[in-house]
């Protein structure tokens, strides 16, 4: 059996020194977002207990489906880099960009630079993206939707050169027999298509899942949790989505608590199956606990 656990949307916490000249650019609204509401929900709170809790699960791999920051600032960069050698060496974490890493241009390959083997693996060519870890015979694939975008915009986008690669690399793989996961930080389904914060590419996504196949699709971004499907060329394909593990205790009602998914996968006489846990802070008490389970595959 592998287990495999599933962050998103750190938003690390607080913020660093904000100087003047850094606002002068997409940040100036990010920072007053922040500042006048997220800072309310998204404080960092809790992030350190969250890990703890997962850390005690002993997972075999964990992946994490971006927004390590807010601004992308250099120093939220490095210091996420600290960060995710916390979670585990690289050989045990990948990470899937989100539209926060790629808050201006320039700032993606930055984080990329800083956060080096975690956002690295197995390519198809001398493209970073999509690239595979295996561990066993389960293979994680990390593509990448994170692009800068407007003020007031959050939008990812998947384009057909990645879509060429991430098909090849899904037959492959799906040849080999492998338990397919594919990472995107965006949500692919036809409900998330939205024009300032969706997935441009998202029916591109969809057509080489449905033409390839892939038995898991784990995403982030929309801060809550979800459970939706897109069609494969056998049966539909999970979409899961994590709520924000940034996310403070004291979130408002319709704020999902934070929490991180650990799936346990394990090949039988017939196939696969793929078991969920979600584990996070219970509305209830505060405190983190299993908060729900479900058979995924």
């Amino acid at each position: 059996m592998i287990t495999l656990a599933h962050l998103s949307d750190i938003h690390l916490a607080p913020l660093p020194r904000i100087r003047v000249r850094d606002l002068l650019n997409k940040r100036l609204t990010g920072y007053l977002n922040w500042r006048l509401e997220r800072h309310n929900s998204l404080d960092g709170v809790g992030l350190a207990a969250l890990i703890a809790h997962l850390h005690e699960q002993h997972a075999d791999f964990t992946a994490v489906t971006g927004d390590l920051v807010n601004l992308a600032l250099e120093e939220e960069i490095a210091v996420a880099a600290g960060w995710l050698k916390g979670i585990g060496p690289p050989e045990k974490v990948c990470v899937s960009p989100g539209n926060h890493d790629a808050y201006l241009p320039g700032t993606l390959t930055q984080a990329c630079g800083y956060w080096d083997d975690y956002v690295s693996g197995e390519a198809i060519d001398a493209h970073v993206f999509p690239f595979v870890r295996r561990i066993g015979e389960v293979a994680v694939i990390s593509c990448c939707s994170a692009v800068p975008t407007p003020p007031f915009f959050s939008s990812g986008r998947f384009d057909p050169d990645q879509a060429a690669r991430l098909a090849r690399i899904l037959d492959l793989l799906g040849e080999a027999d492998y338990f397919r996961i594919v990472l995107i930080h965006h949500p692919p389904d036809a409900s998330a298509e939205k024009r300032r914060s969706g997935l441009r590419g998202a029916r591109l996504f969809r057509e080489v899942i449905a033409e390839t196949g892939a038995e898991m699709v784990l995403h982030g971004h929309t801060h809550r949790a979800t459970i939706n499907a897109i069609p494969g060329p056998r049966s539909e394909v999970p979409v899961i989505g994590v709520a924000a593990a940034g996310t403070a205790q004291h979130a408002k009602p319709d704020d999902d608590p934070a929490r991180y998914n650990l799936f346990r996968i394990e090949r039988t006489e017939t196939g696969w199956t793929c078991n969920m846990a979600a584990f996070g802070f219970r509305p209830t008490d505060g405190e983190i606990g299993l908060l729900m389970q479900a058979r995924i595959y």
